[in-house]
């Protein structure tokens, strides 16, 4: 395994697929020894738990085929968007074979601006909800979830929606470094909501896009480091993040990038930014948002400002009005939900983390004893109607349950009879298009699946109650 340092943990356990063999794979299913695991570097040399010992070999096996299949996955998701954009400019099938045959056709540029992601072809909506306006409990949280169901798609794309729908400034759209996989890996775009009454600026990292192998690394990678007095962190989320190969988390000052550098260090950059933007203004503020893996990194990034010393992080800490996530995967264990917990509580921070019904990802990690992961904080939980409660666990927590599976099947099929109906109740502003419905079909099989997906969550933010807020 490559060199990394990892002085600023007092105990790590750190995977590596680019270095194992099939037999050294297969041993760590009857033995212990951990320090004899080339793909394995770990500060305890023995792991007595054969639960964890199966969960390491899962997590390397799936991204070892994960890096096997990314540049064919990769092409197959270019070809599916590439097809859903032809078809959506044409409106029918009929309309796009006939301009086929006729050569009318014109094929849809990837950095267009009107080039739509898969994500963004499950729910088209651009607009904001005219009715949720500044000072709304709500609008901070509807905001987030445009911010973050745009933040899939290209520059371009968001630099319209941002300045000509929504009216408002944009910062830019960034690709950021992981040090760990070598390439740009890690995506947000930053945004600025400002008025005569408030001066909003908007980070919303981008989650896992359903054909890039490398995310889904990052979710898989169940590599860990504790820090002393805060707990244990996930370790691919941290990598994603910015934590580097050579030095952990170092002080921002001994940092040199460019601020728009592709090669740049997500966590290091966005402060750089913030700190320029907010000196701006003495009233400006900002929050920190993401849906999916994009969750993860929104609520790490104000964990490493408080590993930080120093005038600019106090700053950026200071005006850091809330974390709003959206189907946010675990990202450590109980002594670090009770580590944040008293630093939020301290910076009077307000972190909401929102679950729709079956929602799968939120459920990951495991939260038993051979992962100890677990979630910190307000859970407002939506059901299909969606209510909100305010729970300190979303129901079922690990997901897979064999006395849930028939309920959670209903419930999926009540999501798909409403995709027809929530028109008529709702607005045409909530009609769901063709490929959602299938979408919602396909969870029939798996529950959970669909109700990932952004629809659900930006429905949850605009007919929710704003009670939860006050």
């Amino acid at each position: 395994m490559a060199s990394c340092n990892k002085s600023f943990s007092c105990k790590y356990m750190l995977l590596d697929p680019n270095d194992v063999g099939f037999f050294d794979l297969i041993h760590i299913l009857f033995s212990s020894n951990l320090k004899r695991r080339r793909f394995v570097d770990s500060s305890m040399d023995t792991e007595d738990d054969p639960d964890r010992r199966w969960l390491i070999f899962l997590s390397i096996v799936v991204q070892k085929l994960l890096q096997f299949v990314a540049t064919p996955m990769a092409m197959i998701g270019r070809g599916i968007e590439l097809c859903l954009n032809l078809f959506s400019n044409t409106q029918n099938l009929v309309g796009l074979l006939q301009n086929l045959l006729r050569g009318e056709y014109i094929i849809p540029k990837k950095d267009s601006r009107t080039f739509v992601s898969f994500i963004g072809n499950l729910d088209k909506r651009v607009e904001l909800d005219k009715s949720i306006k500044h000072g709304d409990g709500r609008y901070n949280a509807a905001l987030s979830m445009m911010a973050s169901k745009i933040s899939y798609e290209n520059k371009f794309y968001i630099e319209t929606t941002v300045q000509d729908h929504w009216k408002m400034e944009f910062v830019g759209s960034y690709d950021f470094r992981n040090d760990y996989q070598g390439k740009s890996t890690t995506q947000a775009c930053i945004l600025r909501d400002r008025s005569t009454d408030h001066d909003i600026i908007v980070v919303a990292f981008r989650g896992t896009e359903p054909f890039d192998a490398d995310a889904w690394c990052t979710d898989f990678d169940i590599s860990w480091y504790k820090l002393k007095g805060v707990g244990k962190i996930h370790g691919g989320f941290m990598k994603a993040l910015g934590l580097q190969r050579d030095d952990g988390w170092p002080e921002p000052e001994k940092i040199k990038q460019v601020d728009t550098d592709p090669g740049g260090l997500a966590y290091y950059a966005v402060r750089d930014m913030l700190k320029k933007l907010l000196l701006e203004n003495d009233k400006a503020k900002f929050i920190v948002t993401g849906h999916s893996l994009g969750g993860a990194l929104a609520i790490l990034f104000p964990a490493v400002l408080t590993f930080h010393k120093g005038n600019d992080s106090e700053l950026l800490l200071e005006r850091l009005e809330g974390v709003y996530t959206f189907g946010q995967p675990r990202v450590g264990d109980k002594v670090f939900g009770e580590y944040m917990e008293k630093k939020m509580k301290e910076h009077k921070i307000n972190y909401f983390r929102f679950v729709y019904g079956n929602d799968l990802v939120p459920r990951l990690p495991y939260d038993d004893k051979a992962l100890m992961f677990k979630h910190f904080g307000k859970c407002l939980y939506y059901n299909r109607e969606y209510e909100v409660q305010v729970l300190p666990e979303e129901p079922n927590k690990n997901y897979f349950s064999p006395e849930k599976i028939i309920p959670m099947m209903a419930n999926a099929f009540g999501e798909l009879v409403r995709s027809f109906t929530i028109p008529d109740k709702r607005g045409l502003d909530y009609k769901e298009g063709r490929f959602f419905k299938m979408i919602r079909l396909m969870g029939l099989v798996m529950p959970g699946a669909a109700a990932h997906c952004p629809q659900d969550y930006v429905n949850a933010t605009r007919l929710g109650s704003s009670d939860v807020f006050l």
